[in-house]
């Protein structure tokens, strides 16, 4: 969206736009009325990232719609928790439109997205986690950022993290993904200074309680620097931290 500002304002600079008709192209700002759905256009300018549109509860059609709003203003597309029927129905109106089935995200990456100041990595307990934690690094691929990818390390061998420590310790930004007893996070935190943004998932059976037991296992994690999303929040975590991987 800031590209699409910058090419309006350039041409009337230059005298090949009109002020009235800039104003024309501009009119949908701070928001979009679809009679649905409010389209927030002034968010990427506010919060430095464009609105994220989460697929849950909506027909394929009006993701359609405001996806290709969202497009049409120069703006990163980001649609979270939608399954592949809805992204061969509206990829026939948006062909750019990409598809990750594990992690249920349908996105377009805009041209001149600002680059993080660093690296994320995104890390697993299990193999299990993994879609959760695909819908983490894509968010951030999406917003800009490098990321790291380290799957399968938990605390049931937790010699293979140390594999990985290099990694690790390279990166600005940690997002944990984790189930079952959801310990890793506190693992980690107490190897390194960076921020861990912990990622709870519903992996697990019994008394895991459908990710409820690793959401409170984070939450009390001793360590300190461990910040928690909900569970199965992988988007969450991935805009947290693109956020603060875009700091100075």
């Amino acid at each position: 969206m800031k590209s699409y500002l910058k090419q309006i304002l350039g041409k009337v600079a230059k005298g090949s736009l009109t002020t009235e008709a800039a104003l024309e192209k501009l009119k949908d700002y701070p928001y979009q009325d679809l009679a649905f759905a409010k389209v927030d256009h002034h968010r990427e300018l506010r919060k430095g990232a464009p609105e994220v549109v989460l697929g849950i509860g909506k027909s394929a059609s009006q993701i359609r719609d405001i996806s290709k709003q969202i497009i049409k203003k120069g703006s990163s597309l980001l649609v979270t928790k939608v399954g592949k029927e809805t992204y061969k129905s509206v990829k026939k109106e948006i062909p750019e439109l990409k598809y990750h089935p594990s992690a249920g995200l349908m996105y377009v990456k805009a041209e001149g997205a600002v680059p993080g100041n660093g690296k994320i990595a995104v890390v697993t307990a299990g193999t299990s986690d993994i879609p959760i934690a695909e819908e983490a690094a894509v968010t951030c691929e999406v917003l800009g950022n490098e990321v790291y990818r380290i799957y399968d390390v938990g605390v049931a061998g937790i010699h293979r993290l140390f594999g990985e420590y290099h990694k690790i310790k390279d990166a600005r930004v940690i997002i944990v993904v984790a189930g079952m007893e959801g310990a890793l996070p506190s693992v980690i935190a107490g190897m390194t200074c960076r921020p861990i943004i912990a990622v709870p998932t519903s992996v697990g059976y019994g008394a895991s309680l459908k990710g409820i037991a690793a959401l409170l296992a984070m939450l009390n994690s001793c360590p300190g620097g461990v910040a928690v999303v909900n569970i199965d929040n992988g988007f969450g975590a991935g805009y947290t931290a693109s956020l603060i991987n875009h700091l100075p």
